[in-house]
């Protein structure tokens, strides 16, 4: 073909082309010369094949056979390669147009990618082949006359080798070649192209009769298609009816009910064509019908009569519907009809019971039909059925009864069909469709449904089973689907079969899809057109919706059954072809345009790409481009002169240049150059070489601990001016770095490893061109598994052999096994330890308690931890006994003051040793010589009223089953319920001295109880100032305390109460003794005529002179002093001096003065002092020690509307000077 001449030109010369051969030539008697022969070991001429003489006579006459053979061909352009005593291909035969160039050695490696492909698809040949080959057989012969042509081209065709006939058959194959149009926009935009249909409605449109009609139809094509339609193959004329418009830039059609009208109306059989320039395309004839919701003719249902066990049939017949109504049954009452085997709806909506039973009175039977696009539901008048019977009770304990029907007096008859009925019948199923087969049989007792395949198995791929096995569905059925299927029918009175034959027909279905061809001006091309279906499917040919037959004429342009060729196209040529297959199970069309492209090379990849590959790597470096005729495609490197190919490079035809292995030699600029007839275009890619990613030290396999740490190293070597990423991999799936996990750039640390860690973590090293991995296993010593397979052995009474099999130890030794129990009669569910054993074991005697219903299970212990328990062992009940104790944890306590309630710990399952497990409760005062009294209790307690408050019992409790009693019990005291204690006994206040109060008190004579404590309140008061109470609580033993007086004025009342755990009782009150007055009077004379005391008043005076005269100075000097504004003003309220002088004082414990008031929070407040000299300081902090001596520091208090300033004064006081110094 000429794109592969013209690729093929631009090789090395030196090759000689093979003579055309023509019809000339054979009818002259003379047959071209055979061609050069180029293999590895050189070039063979028509002298022969390695000087061998004998070859010549032989590769001349295979030539001549098929240069005649190919007459027909021989002017056409096309090239074949066969592969001719040696592995490489070469040339057999080729035929060129006038002015092409001949072919060079290049073409061997611009076709070796095709020629396997072509050798595998000769072996796969349409009919066009196989026709043409026929048509051959009667071409022009070689050799002089016509009357033996046939038999000699019979007998050539008959020595021809058959790998010539392989050569012969990829020439042909050759004609499909064709253009493939890019994806990209900007080239399916600016190339003509004829119309293709893109979206369209479904061949059976159904449509809701309440919306718009909507008929889909779009295409695309440059220039944009218009459309028209037909309807039942007449023109549809849509501009004379209102309601029918079509969308936008598009086909579809919209009919519009809105202003009324029928949709029936507009029912029939509807083709979508699009047109431009270049041709018309076909949608499919889309059939259109409107749905259909019919109602339910009335009727009047009589009472359904039937004897118990017969069979009965209840039928739907439901409205025909479009689409079919969607049916099931329910009462009146809309209740859903409980289905099984013996009541079931078949397919075609019956109800069918395979035996009427009494219970099928209880309700009514009605039809409902659901129909889709209405979304209504339409019911059927209600079947009543009236059952007769010999046992006329329904008794409901009969249903569970094994034989029931003989218990209601039914007869049992053997099974016969009720659908389909007969022994055989035939069935047909579309291709690609689902078979369903159905059987439906009475009988009593309700049969069972199988399902066989005559000569083979069920496909238990496509099978299944429905309607409770009444029914068979094989889905998406094919033709080895076909043959003879039987169901048998069996209960314990007999069986019976029925036996469907089922045919699989075809609707047709695609072979081989008529594909878009694009070609080049004076390029030849195909399409084919292959159905299959049963049966088989004719084939019609169309040319723009148009028959071919009435087509006008086109010479370019040969039918071949199912296959068009077309030879030396031409711009005219283009059109859209349809190909119509149908058998009477329906039809496919396929559109199929032929257009003629006339375009000069372009590239399609960005310019100047960046490719950086890594070192040693294999890369493909990509060049796509277009052209029509498909250009020729050559690699530069550098800008040097030499094409790219063989070697360490290889080009692909579709124009990628493949580097086996890359070196660094290699980076540089590449340049590859499109080439036809109308130009070229070139394009350049720029490759970098780069170091290759490694892990110079991969993470080793380890194992760990729980709770221990782990690091897994990962250290990786890679190009610098690449960007590296480590990411970590755990069984094959990203990792997940929690807070247990450290990931660094050269390690990865697992603190804390538990069981999930373990398993395979693998390190990736990446950057954007390559990436590493290194693997390594941590084996995580974790808990075991559970044991498994427990079976008990050896039973005896009070014993029995348990054996297990251990699980998986998880690379930590098991040490130990502990065996549970769990009982079902006292706590059921709960496991309890039973005994525990070495790891070395794994079977063991357990001694057992009497009437427990033992079940056991086993864990599993290593270092790590316990394993989850095994399942549970089978049960094992022992037989009773009386019981060996008694319930422990007896008490006797009063909940009230008049009553004791008596309890104990109720006995587990392993000592109650029996059935109705009670205790015998015995109770009687203590140290009295009463008779007990006794009560049989079933709980855990028991409560006595009426008893004295806070007096011991004598308790027992024995336990009792049904085997006996237990053990005699021990005797335990209890006490009866508690009350109030009485008050303390003899409570004294004594004051030993001023600091503190000594209280004392004896335990109450009538205690109620026992006593839990003491608590105390107390209260200072002085005169009518109460302090803050205070409360303190003691424990029952003591008896004592001491008080820490705040001051030695105040008095201190004192409340005492006993507390029981009922409460606290009867409180005593006393108060405190007056203090020492006429003591604390002569105390303060004392310290007033003390000579210290006397010499610091003279020396404050003195100071208090000095002080005036220095003030006089500087008031003579103009010093400006601050002093009240006026003299005459009288000192405020909240002045602390006092108008006679006095000032306030406290010693150095803050003993109040004889006199003085306790406030309420306990502050002392002094009346009256002739001697105080607080009021002379800022906060009163002078204060005397112990030896009288005064040493408390005094200044002068200012006053507080004094001024502040520069501001002149009248004369001050002394006062004022000594504030004005200050």
């Amino acid at each position: 073909m000429r794109r592969l001449a013209a690729r093929g030109a631009a090789g090395d010369a030196g090759e000689v082309a093979a003579p055309a051969a023509d019809s000339t030539h054979c009818a002259q008697g003379r047959s071209p010369s055979p061609p050069r022969l180029v293999t590895s070991s050189g070039i063979y001429s028509d002298a022969g094949m390695s000087g061998t003489d004998q070859s010549r006579p032989r590769t001349t006459q295979w030539w001549q056979e098929i240069s005649c053979w190919l007459g027909p061909f021989s002017s056409r352009s096309f090239v074949c390669f066969l592969p001719f005593f040696s592995p490489r291909l070469i040339d057999v035969c080729a035929i060129w147009d006038t002015g092409v160039l001949p072919p060079t050695a290049d073409w061997k490696g611009a076709s070796s990618g095709v020629a396997g492909a072509r050798l595998n698809e000769a072996e796969t040949l349409s009919s066009i082949q196989e026709a043409q080959l026929e048509r051959l057989e009667v071409a022009t012969p070689c050799g002089p006359g016509s009357r033996e042509r046939g038999p000699v081209l019979r007998m050539a065709r008959q020595q021809l080798p058959p790998w010539v006939h392989a050569a012969i058959l990829l020439c042909l194959l050759s004609l499909g070649r064709a253009i493939e149009i890019p994806m990209d926009p900007s080239i399916q935009n600016e190339l003509s192209q004829p119309p293709t249909i893109t979206k369209q409605s479904v061949k059976d449109h159904i449509v809701d009769p309440r919306d718009n009609i909507l008929i889909e139809c779009e295409a695309k094509g440059n220039p944009a298609p218009s459309f028209h339609w037909t309807r039942n193959s007449r023109f549809f004329n849509i501009a004379k009816d209102p309601r029918v418009s079509m969308k936008r830039r598009s086909g579809t059609l919209v009919i519009d009910f809105r202003s009324g009208g029928r949709p029936e109306e507009y029912e029939g059989e509807y083709q979508c064509f699009a047109r431009n320039k270049f041709g018309t395309a076909l949608s499919n004839r889309i059939r259109l019908q409107v749905s259909k919701s019919p109602l339910w003719p009335k009727e009047n249902l009589d009472p359904v009569v039937v004897q118990e066990g017969a069979p009965l049939t209840l039928q739907c017949n439901p409205p025909p519907g479009l689409p079919s109504p969607v049916i099931f049954w329910m009462s009146s009452t809309m209740d859903p009809i409980t289905q099984d085997k013996r009541v079931s709806q078949g397919h075609n909506g019956d109800l069918y019971f395979s035996n009427v039973m009494l219970q099928d009175m209880q309700t009514d039977y009605s039809c409902n039909a659901r129909f889709h696009f209405t979304h209504t539901i339409q019911q059927k008048n209600a079947f009543t059925l009236k059952v007769l019977t010999n046992h006329p009770h329904n008794d409901s304990s009969l249903r569970n009864h094994p034989d029931m029907y003989s218990a209601r007096g039914v007869a049992e008859r053997t099974p016969s069909f009720m659908y389909p009925q007969g022994t055989a019948s035939s069935q047909m199923v579309l291709r690609g469709m689902d078979l369903l087969l159905e059987c439906i049989a009475s009988g009593v007792p309700t049969p069972d449904i199988a399902w066989y395949k005559k000569g083979g198995d069920l496909p238990s791929d496509k099978a299944k089973f429905e309607n409770f096995n009444k029914a068979l569905r094989i889905t998406n059925v094919s033709e080895e689907d076909s043959g003879e299927y039987f169901c048998l029918a069996s209960n314990k009175m007999g069986s019976i079969r029925h036996t469907i034959s089922v045919r699989v027909k075809a609707a047709p279905y695609w072979l081989d899809e008529p594909k878009n061809l694009i070609l080049a001006p004076g390029e030849d091309g195909r399409l084919v057109c292959r159905a299959s279906g049963n049966p088989k499917p004719t084939i019609q040919w169309m040319v723009n919706g148009e028959p071919l037959q009435s087509a006008p004429p086109n010479p370019n342009r040969e039918v071949a059954g199912d296959t068009i060729i077309f030879r030396d196209t031409q711009i005219s040529s283009r059109a859209v072809y349809q190909c119509n297959t149908s058998n009477e199970h329906g039809y496919l069309l396929a559109n199929a345009f032929v257009s003629v492209l006339d375009v000069p090379p372009r590239m399609l990849s960005p310019r100047n790409q960046l490719i950086r590959v890594i070192l040693y790597n294999r890369t493909r470096l990509d060049c796509p481009f277009f052209g029509s005729p498909i250009p020729t495609l050559r690699w530069f490197k550098n800008g040097q002169g030499s094409n790219l190919d063989g070697g360490n490079y290889h080009v692909y035809e579709n124009g990628s240049l493949e580097i086996k292995m890359i070196h660094k030699e290699d980076q540089g600029i590449y340049t590859c150059v499109a080439t036809n007839i109308l130009g070229k275009a070139e394009n350049q890619v720029r490759l970098e070489v780069k170091d290759p990613t490694r892990i110079f030290r991969m993470p080793e396999d380890q194992v760990a601990k729980r709770g221990t740490t782990v690091q897994l190293e990962c250290r990786v070597k890679h190009d610098p001016s690449l960007k590296l990423t480590v990411s970590w991999l755990k069984d094959d799936e990203p990792l997940y770095i929690g807070n247990r996990m450290k990931k660094e750039d050269d390690s990865l640390t697992i603190f804390g490893v538990a069981e999930r860690d373990q398993g395979s973590y693998t390190c990736v090293a990446s950057t954007e061109l390559d990436q590493d991995l290194a693997k390594a296993y941590l084996t995580v010593l974790g808990r075991p598994d559970r044991p498994r397979d427990l079976e008990l052995t050896d039973l005896a009474e009070r014993s029995v052999r348990l054996t297990w099999i251990p699980g998986d130890d998880n690379n930590s030794p098991i040490t130990d096994y502990v065996v549970q129990f769990e009982e079902d009669q006292f706590q059921p569910g709960v496991w309890h330890d039973h005994s525990k054993f070495p790891g070395s074991v794994n079977s063991a005697v357990l001694q057992l308690s009497p009437y427990v219903n033992y079940q056991f299970r086993v864990i599993a212990i290593n270092e790590v931890g316990s394993s989850h328990p095994s399942l549970p062992s089978e049960r094992y009940r022992t037989s009773g006994a009386p019981p060996e104790s008694n319930p422990a944890d007896v008490k006797g306590e009063g909940t009230r003051k008049n009553n004791m309630e008596i309890t104990w710990t109720p006995m587990n399952a392993t000592s109650a040793f029996g059935p109705n497990l009670r205790y015998i409760v015995k109770w009687r005062r203590r140290e009295t010589r009463e008779s007990w009294n006794n009560v049989t209790v079933w709980g855990s307690r028991y409560v006595v009223g009426q008893t004295p408050v806070y007096v011991p019992y004598e308790i027992r409790v024995q336990a009792e089953n049904d085997f006996g009693k237990g053990p005699e019990p021990d005797t335990v005291i209890g006490y009866s319920g508690e009350d109030l204690p009485s008050a303390p006994r003899r409570f004294r206040v004594r004051q030993p001295n001023l600091e503190t109060i000594n209280l004392e008190w004896d335990h109450p004579e009538h205690p109620n109880g026992i006593l839990t404590g003491y608590t105390l309140r107390y209260v200072a008061f002085n005169g009518t100032k109460v302090g803050k109470q205070i409360v303190e609580n003691f424990s029952p033993n003591q008896t004592k305390f001491t008080v820490q007086r705040a001051d030695p004025v105040s008095r201190y009342r004192f409340t005492l109460s006993a507390r029981t755990q009922v409460g606290s009782g009867e409180a005593v009150t006393e108060e405190s003794p007056a203090p020492p007055n006429e003591a604390y009077t002569n105390n303060q004379a004392d310290i007033a005529t003390q000579g210290w005391f006397i010499g610091l008043m003279c020396a404050i005076a003195l100071l208090v002179l000095i002080l005036l005269i220095v003030c006089f100075i500087k008031r003579s000097r103009g010093g400006k002093y601050p002093v009240r504004e006026k003299k005459d003003v009288p000192l405020g309220p909240e002045d602390p001096k006092e108008e006679d002088g006095s000032f306030d004082y406290s010693d150095e414990d803050n003993k109040p003065l004889q006199g003085s008031q306790t406030s309420l929070d306990g502050t002392i407040k002094q009346q009256e002092s002739d001697d105080s000299l607080v009021d002379y300081g800022e906060g009163g902090e002078g204060q005397f020690n112990e030896d009288g001596s005064f040493i408390g520091q005094y200044t002068v208090k200012k006053d507080k509307e004094e001024t502040e300033g520069n501001e002149s004064s009248e004369a001050t006081s002394p006062v004022n000077a000594i504030y004005s110094l200050a």
